[in-house]
């Protein structure tokens, strides 16, 4: 300890503002969104891509809970759609509390299209990952509710196995906008993702 005593002394003179820097809670008005982020378009190989459709449930996804969620119902079955029919790998997840049947029905499972359920992360003791690596899968479409729960850490932990996450923002959703817009700068930022994420939106998803 005493060794280290001029070192500190040392960081103390150079940096007095150090020993002075105010809490989160005393400068949080202080605090400023970040720019918007670049979007990129993507063309997506059928072959090696999953579009991953996240908890969009009746228990999740309605007008009492979470509003912002319907509207972006229309925008994940375009993708859907467009996915199934250039033969891209469709998954589903439940909540804890789900069953295929709240699934909502604009977006309802195909016979023969997989379903995983667990908390926030679809992963854990899930057979998601046996799924994936089945199908040779190296890059995940991540859509689905809610923004901080299910998609952040999907997709964190989709990263982490050394997955290509692909993230169109207006398919994502929270009970608010702030919600949002920080799971995205989050999961741009973060080190679990920043190397793996594309930014992208449905419209800028091009499927052979």
């Amino acid at each position: 300890m005493l060794r280290a005593a001029p070192l500190i002394l040392t960081a103390l003179f150079l940096f007095p503002n150090f020993i002075h820097s105010a809490p989160i809670d005393a400068v949080w008005s202080d605090a400023q969104a970040p720019e918007k982020p670049a979007l990129t378009p993507v063309t997506i190989n059928s072959g090696d891509t999953a579009l991953l459709i996240l908890d969009i449930e009746e228990l999740t996804c309605n007008t009492k809970r979470r509003p912002r969620c319907l509207e972006t119902v229309p925008r994940i079955v375009d993708i859907m759609t467009r996915a199934r029919k250039a033969g891209v790998t469709v998954i589903y997840s439940l909540t804890s509390r789900g069953t295929p049947r709240t699934i909502l029905a604009q977006v309802t499972p195909k016979e023969g299209e997989a379903i995983v359920q667990s908390s926030v992360d679809k992963f854990w003791k899930t057979d998601l990952e046996k799924i994936l690596k089945e199908r040779n899968i190296r890059n995940v479409i991540i859509t689905g509710t809610a923004a901080h729960g299910a998609v952040m850490h999907t997709a964190t932990a989709a990263g982490f196995r050394g997955m290509g996450v692909l993230l169109p923002v207006d398919c994502l959703s929270a009970k608010d906008l702030y919600t949002e817009q920080a799971t995205v700068e989050l999961l741009k930022t973060g080190p679990g993702t920043r190397k793996r994420i594309t930014l992208t939106s449905s419209q800028l998803i091009n499927f052979p």
